[in-house]
């Protein structure tokens, strides 16, 4: 684990775009629990979150779909909550960055680290909002 005062910056960067931070088992279950679509983002202190993670995800929540609400992770430092977010993942393999989409508490969308890893922030959040354009929009009634 890296000193708080490290990571305090990198944890800001989404919760000043209005993602709400977990960093308990708990948190995370009561955020899954809420109907509708939470997007998770397991954040992280390497590279690829930084320069495309973090800034793909800011760009993304400019949308005009978007999940019902958005909840973070920060792997490697809030093991628990990342554990627990990870569980939601039905069978997926454990990466960080990783940014997932759950409808009701079921797993409909993973974005892994080697797509982050291989893309802009740019292509991305393009990404991103296809998927919460797909899966978040609400349907007329």
């Amino acid at each position: 684990m890296y000193p708080e005062i490290m990571v305090i910056p990198m944890r800001e960067e989404l919760t000043r775009a209005g993602i709400k931070e977990a960093r308990t088992a708990e948190e995370v279950d009561a955020a899954i629990a809420q109907p509708g679509t939470t997007m998770v983002v397991v954040n992280s202190i390497c590279g690829c979150a930084a320069g495309k993670m973090r800034p793909g995800v800011r760009l993304a929540l400019q949308n005009t779909a978007l999940p019902d609400q958005s909840i973070t992770v920060f792997a490697g430092q809030d093991r628990e909550a990342t554990e627990r977010a990870r569980s939601y993942f039905e069978g997926q393999p454990p990466t960080s960055p990783a940014i997932a989409i759950l409808r009701d508490g079921k797993l409909v969308y993973l974005m892994q680290r080697f797509v982050i890893e291989s893309n802009t922030a740019q292509a991305i959040a393009q990404e991103l909002a296809r998927a919460f354009n797909e899966y978040c929009a609400k349907t007329p009634a």
